[in-house]
């Protein structure tokens, strides 16, 4: 079975593993409502004189908290009203999966949810609404409840421009501004021989990717845009070349050799419980795909895809993609020295360095990272010693 993951629906990992046999469900959620004029916050960010930080205090929390509410929450069509209700009236979309996050207290509980433009239907009218109560450590998977909603539902969506689109409901229209990063690229030089850029991608952690892909080995990288500011510390790790995002808990290895930084590690306790940190594999280039040639990187991965997957990797009904999340999803951030210790390993042909940044599943399963490199090294030998 390839690697997959629900495709409408952002989803929580139950177990280190790269290939999860249950669907995960809903990512937790941690953005509030933002309104956001013609220019989004992130543009304005990058052109606006610093200032100080915004306070926020536990006195708001706590009066949020202890103010009544009255919602049916098992009524998709009724949390969609309260929540489309209360939204300004045009809105930034920031995550290329074209996912917007919101989340809110009801009854003592912490709920959290998304209105997403699927890149696959929004055009024919579709946009996808999905909310459950916030997961947690210490808690079973919560039930997500998730509607594609339409003109049946009294849901309108219209195409203004390219990257904008118009949504009514009951008498109010909100515009929808898509990320449009189609002018982003890699630097020159920033790539490999063997590596061919994919898309842009915007994260829900606020920090941007390139997606790559390695036609000779066959494989997929994440690596850090610093064409733009990036809203993140990095504390580098007390040997080799390995760095952690102080806010993000990202691990990176800096490649010197090209100056960029490869997402090599995301902390497992985030991905548990889908917060904004889970990593980029939900968050794919989906508006800037526009041909097959994504399609054809994948089944050069899982040639049993063929015929079966779309041009943005899905299959069946739609409900499924093909997952891309080469990194490792570690419990302790020195768990990450492996792939320092692959770089460094004197049989792995500077070629086949690339491949020591992709980690299977078996090594997401024991919490023991075994670059893809070094297992083809281990292979390699096991059928010299036949």
């Amino acid at each position: 079975m390839p690697c997959a993951r629900p495709r409408f629906a952002a989803s929580r990992r139950d177990r280190p593993t790269a290939t999860p046999s249950t669907p995960r469900l809903l990512r937790l959620a941690l953005v509030l409502l933002l309104a956001a004029g013609p220019v989004g916050a992130a543009a304005r960010a990058e052109t606006a004189l610093p200032a100080l930080p915004r306070i926020h205090t536990n006195q708001s929390y706590v009066e949020e908290l202890s103010r009544p509410t009255r919602l049916p929450v098992d009524d998709s069509l009724a949390v969609f009203a309260a929540v489309f209700g209360q939204l300004p009236d045009r809105v930034t979309v920031y995550p290329t999966e074209n996912y917007y996050y919101f989340t809110f207290l009801h009854d003592g509980a912490p709920w959290n949810g998304n209105i997403r433009l699927d890149a696959s239907d929004r055009d024919r009218g579709k946009l996808h609404f999905a909310y459950s109560e916030d997961l947690a450590d210490w808690r079973d998977e919560t039930d997500v409840a998730h509607a594609v909603l339409d003109q049946s539902h009294g849901v309108t969506v219209e195409k203004v421009e390219r990257f904008l689109y118009r949504v009514t409901f009951a008498d109010k229209s909100v515009l929808f501004a898509l990320n449009d990063l189609s002018g982003v690229k890699p630097p020159a030089d920033f790539l490999g021989p063997d590596e061919k850029f994919v898309g842009p991608i915007f994260d829900e952690s606020g920090l941007r990717f390139f997606l790559v892909f390695n036609s000779r080995l066959k494989l997929f990288h994440y690596l850090l845009d610093e064409t733009a500011r990036v809203p993140e510390q990095f504390v580098p790790m007390k040997t080799g070349r390995i760095v952690v995002g102080k806010r993000t808990g990202y691990g990176f290895y800096v490649d010197g050799q090209r100056a960029r930084k490869i997402l090599v590690g995301v902390a497992f306790a985030n991905s548990r419980v889908n917060n904004y940190f889970d990593g980029p594999f939900d968050q794919l280039p989906d508006n800037f795909i526009e041909d097959d040639s994504f399609r054809d990187m994948i089944l050069a991965v899982a040639p049993e895809l063929k015929g079966k997957i779309d041009r943005y990797g899905g299959w069946g009904d739609g409900a499924q993609r093909y997952m891309i999340a080469p990194y490792y999803y570690y419990q302790h951030s020195g768990e990450l020295a492996a792939f320092d210790r692959c770089v460094a390993d004197k049989r792995v042909p500077e070629v086949n360095r690339p491949a020591c940044f992709v980690i299977d599943e078996e090594s997401q399963q024991s919490f023991s990272p075994v670059p893809r490199a070094i297992k083809d090294l281990r292979r390699k030998t096991a059928r010299g010693k036949r």
